[in-house]
């Protein structure tokens, strides 16, 4: 015969605190881990916001190098307000050590049938991204799409790909381009460029590569308020757009002689600040292999003609 003898109450609270205790242990440590990470990312967080804000705080010295970023964009894509959001960035903070960001906001026209008309599209924008998409090998274009320096393409919302690529294109040297001071006429910019051939390679024997110089004015800040299509709703806010671009020459008679060119802003910049961009890419939009900038410039007011203006009081 069997005898059972029934468990005293004190050996129960061992029973269960011997099952509980590994898991209550396994609950406070994986707190104490949540815990740890969650500051270490904040801590993460922080020192990229410090790096951040001490690289926009340093100004641009003359010994940066000046890479070309151009973001083809349209206010008819859904996904590219992050993307202008993004360019802003880049331009303002100037987060790349030793790299001058020059941005170009280039608006192509293909959404324009989808909803809503982009006002700064242009079918010249459409076609130069198509030129990117032949010579890069891409199975089509897209947007929002940034191209660094001519030679590299990625998603314009990418901001890991852009700061790598900016930094690699910071690296590679550059020509120096000279800009003459700017003359404005009316709506019209006039200017003149030329390249200085560098001292180590001024003998003849050494011909500067086949590229072209192009001169593109850039309005600095614009904003629309989008009435229908994807971004119907909103105010979309935009920097450095490209109002006119042109070639105005060749890298090699830019070597011998000043290149003259004369851009027409239009009518609705007329109380924008501008500037000019200047810049030598490899013929067939290669590398770009120098660019510079003007200091933003204003139009002057359009003048009120003597039967607009307001009679003066009393008369």
């Amino acid at each position: 015969m069997i005898r059972c003898v029934a468990p005293r109450p004190r050996t129960f609270v061992v029973l269960i605190a011997l099952v509980l205790a590994p898991a209550f242990c396994l609950l406070a440590c994986r707190g104490d881990m949540v815990h740890a990470a969650e500051r270490a990312s904040a801590a993460a967080d922080e020192e990229t916001r410090g790096a951040t804000n001490a690289a926009a705080q340093q100004p641009s010295s003359a010994g940066t190098t000046p890479v070309l970023v151009e973001l083809f964009t349209s206010e008819g894509c859904s996904s590219c307000p992050t993307a202008d959001t993004l360019l802003a960035r880049l331009q303002r903070s100037q987060p790349v050590p030793n790299a001058d960001i020059l941005a170009l906001e280039e608006h192509v026209d293909y959404w324009d049938s989808l909803g809503w008309r982009d006002r700064f599209s242009s079918q010249q924008f459409s076609a130069r991204q198509d030129a990117y998409i032949e010579r890069l090998r891409l199975s089509s274009e897209y947007t929002p799409q940034m191209i660094v320096d001519g030679t590299d393409q990625f998603s314009g919302n990418d901001v890991v790909h852009a700061l790598r690529s900016i930094a690699q294109a910071a690296s590679t040297p550059k020509l120096a381009l000279s800009l003459s001071q700017l003359t404005v006429d009316g709506n019209r910019i006039a200017g003149q460029v030329r390249v200085p051939r560098p001292a180590a390679s001024r003998r003849k024997s050494a011909p500067f590569p086949h590229a072209d110089v192009y001169a593109a004015l850039v309005q600095s800040v614009a904003s629309t308020q989008v009435l229908a299509g994807d971004n119907g709703g909103q105010t979309l806010h935009h920097v450095s757009v490209v109002r006119e671009m042109q070639r105005i020459g060749s890298l090699a008679q830019a070597a011998s002689t000043r290149l003259k060119f004369s851009l027409v802003a239009p009518l609705d910049a007329a109380s924008a600040d501008l500037r000019v961009v200047v810049f030598v890419q490899r013929a067939g939009q290669g590398a770009v292999l120098g660019a510079t900038s003007s200091p933003p410039i204003a139009l002057p007011a359009p003048e009120i003609s003597a039967a607009a203006a307001p009679s003066p009081s009393g008369q």
